[in-house]
């Protein structure tokens, strides 16, 4: 289940960023979203309210899925990652000996 929320969190994503490099902005943005680009199909405005409103809806479809992904991730066991483990080469610092204690050898006071 969880694939497949991951999925289609990625689907919405691309598609989130798809639709907002599209829209003019007030530099023009790449240009796509203006009246001369998508002919006598629509108007300007009627381009930038369709936009608007799919911006909208797939930011609402992303936010639901993050945070039905991070609830369903809640609890659940980490793996390790490679990152936490010392490098291969690097051997690890072994503990100072322990003192024999030798039956008869002088003791030597701590403190």
């Amino acid at each position: 289940m969880t694939t497949v929320l991951l999925i289609l969190h990625l689907f919405v994503t691309l598609a989130l960023i798809g639709v907002v490099l599209i829209q003019r902005s007030e530099g023009g943005g790449l240009g796509i979203g203006t009246s001369q680009g998508m002919g006598s199909f629509m108007s300007g405005r009627g381009t930038a309210n369709l936009l608007t409103r799919t911006t909208a809806i797939l930011a609402t479809v992303f936010f639901v899925l993050s945070l039905t992904l991070a609830l369903m991730s809640r609890g659940t066991s980490v793996r390790p990652s490679v990152l936490d483990a010392p490098p291969a080469g690097q051997a690890t610092p072994a503990a100072p000996a322990a003192p024999s204690s030798v039956p008869g050898a002088p003791r030597v006071p701590t403190n």
